[in-house]
């Protein structure tokens, strides 16, 4: 057992170092508990790793904040500012949408400047668009606002928000809510690939979370200078401010439970740590599944998450240019031949199409701290299916890799094989062994109707008490927003420090 006779104050356990858990750990620092972050890797971030290599600097998931006030608020809460620790800069187009056949649509939040994009693809689909904004607003109103910061642990809390959220839509999918609004097929895909972002198909996704276009336009889409794992870094220093610790290559193996409640953890190592409370950043299916197989669970059991439905997976090749291509925009979404069949095809099908829709970041259109002088850094996603595909990646991620390059070459990167200077991939075998991640989802439970708010895990565990889950695969779901949403949630559902501690 660790020694607890240098506090006082009760321990938190904060299983993970993502986004999730790090905003947990601040939060329970603010509430007067004493935190231990346990964290498998050998550096913090979870998804938001950083890759350094060959003085490149690769954000490994994240690239974009989009609600930067949620972030703003975990300074507020030690007492500082957020801007003295984190230059974020707003980008203006947020992305390009490039078309199969080389067509361009540019997202921003300028309402005028939206509609003269949407005016070029289709002029008479202006008056469906500006429906389409107001109904978003309202929908972000309630199902964000109102709801994505409220626990969902009690069927009343469903029931008291069922008359609005069917008021909203929420029976549709997010495509099909989008048809509503728009009669030209790419402005359908340019309004509904969203959920894709949050690991959601958009042709089954409930159109609750169509709200992610308006996120956007209303908080705008920053970039955080020196990559997504600089605000990492601000926030573990935020951590150890508060006299929290953060542990590096410490994978637990067990959450113990003594009588029905969290206890601490144990790890890989045989090391016991003792808790108050323990709360769980790591995926959900594997906090039930393997951290509390020793327990007996009623709802959440291994059959449950068997049969549950995963988001799809990611393969995304991170490589580094002894060039710079100042044409290509920092943020690029590639859209294939196919929209709906490729959907199909990673969702339900769960084969590797020859055709893809890619994202392509190069940050160093704006910040050139993460190259060497006269390079550039990119990263290119593509969503596949997850590893109950069968998919054997040890046989397709070279050949997939090259036919992304191939793509690459032909439409934004000229030349692209002739300067690559230093390459890595992450497929979805890493989803599962290093982020262990079930199925090697990339955004844990799909983000349908039955398996969002009260029909998603809640974030005070429903087996055992004295346990907590924050990120993606708990209310209010994945995305940076989500996962910081999910750990406010602590602040109306874990007991305050004095309590405990009289306790």
């Amino acid at each position: 057992m660790l020694d607890q006779s240098s506090s006082t104050r009760p321990h938190a356990v904060v299983i993970g170092s993502g986004f999730g858990g790090l905003a947990a750990a601040i939060r329970l620092g603010a509430r007067g508990y004493r935190v231990t972050i346990v964290e498998k890797l050998d550096a913090p971030g979870g998804r938001a790793y950083v890759y350094r290599q060959d003085g490149f600097i690769f954000d490994a998931g994240p690239t974009i904040i989009t609600a930067p006030y949620l972030l703003e608020e975990l300074w507020s809460l030690c007492g500082q500012r957020m801007a003295d620790d984190i230059d974020l800069r707003p980008i203006d187009p947020f992305y390009k949408i490039r078309f199969d056949d080389n067509s361009v649509f540019s997202a921003s939040a300028d309402p005028a400047a939206m509609r003269a994009e949407v005016a070029r693809f289709e002029p008479d689909d202006v008056a469906g668009f500006d429906r389409f904004i107001r109904d978003s607003e309202e929908i972000y109103a309630v199902a964000f606002t109102k709801l994505a910061d409220q626990p969902f642990h009690r069927l009343g809390d469903l029931l008291r928000s069922a008359p609005d959220l069917i008021r909203l839509g929420g029976f549709r999918t997010v495509y099909n809510h989008v048809c509503r609004y728009f009669r030209n097929e790419k402005l359908r895909v340019a309004f509904s690939f969203h959920p894709l972002l949050i690991g959601g198909n958009p042709l089954t996704t409930t159109a609750y979370y169509s709200l992610v276009g308006h996120l956007e336009r209303l908080h705008g889409v920053h970039y955080a200078m020196g990559g997504t794992g600089a605000v990492v870094t601000a926030l573990i220093r935020l951590i150890e401010g508060q006299g929290g610790t953060l542990r590096l290559n410490a994978e637990v193996a067990q959450i113990t439970v003594a009588a029905g409640r969290a206890t601490g953890v144990r790890l890989t190592t045989g090391e016991q740590i003792a808790a108050d409370i323990v709360v769980s950043n790591a995926d959900v299916g594997w906090t039930y599944t393997r951290l509390l197989s020793e327990q007996k669970r009623r709802r959440w059991t291994d059959r449950k998450f068997a049969h549950a439905r995963y988001s799809m997976s990611l393969f995304v090749w991170y490589f580094g240019t002894n060039r710079r291509y100042h044409d290509v925009y920092q943020h690029t979404m590639l859209m294939g031949p196919r929209y709906q069949g490729l959907l199909r095809d990673i969702f339900s099908h769960k084969i590797l199409s020859r055709d893809f829709s890619l994202y392509l970041h190069r940050p160093t259109a704006n910040d050139p701290s993460l190259a060497p002088p006269g390079c550039d850094t990119f990263y290119v996603l593509a969503p596949v299916p997850h590893l109950a595909s069968g998919i054997d990646w040890q046989q397709e991620t070279e050949k997939f890799r090259a036919r992304i390059e191939a793509r690459l070459e032909e439409t934004e990167l000229p030349g692209l094989g002739e300067c690559i200077v230093t390459s890595r991939v992450l497929t979805p075998e890493d989803f599962r062994d290093r982020l262990l991640s079930l199925n090697g989802s990339a955004f844990s439970l799909e983000p349908q109707l039955f398996q969002s708010a009260w029909f998603r895990p809640h974030n005070i565990s429903e087996e055992i008490a004295g346990l907590y889950l924050v990120g993606a695969g708990t209310h209010p779901g994945a995305g940076v927003p989500g996962v910081i949403s999910s750990a406010r949630i602590l602040d109306q559902v874990v007991p305050d420090a004095n309590r405990v501690r009289a306790g």
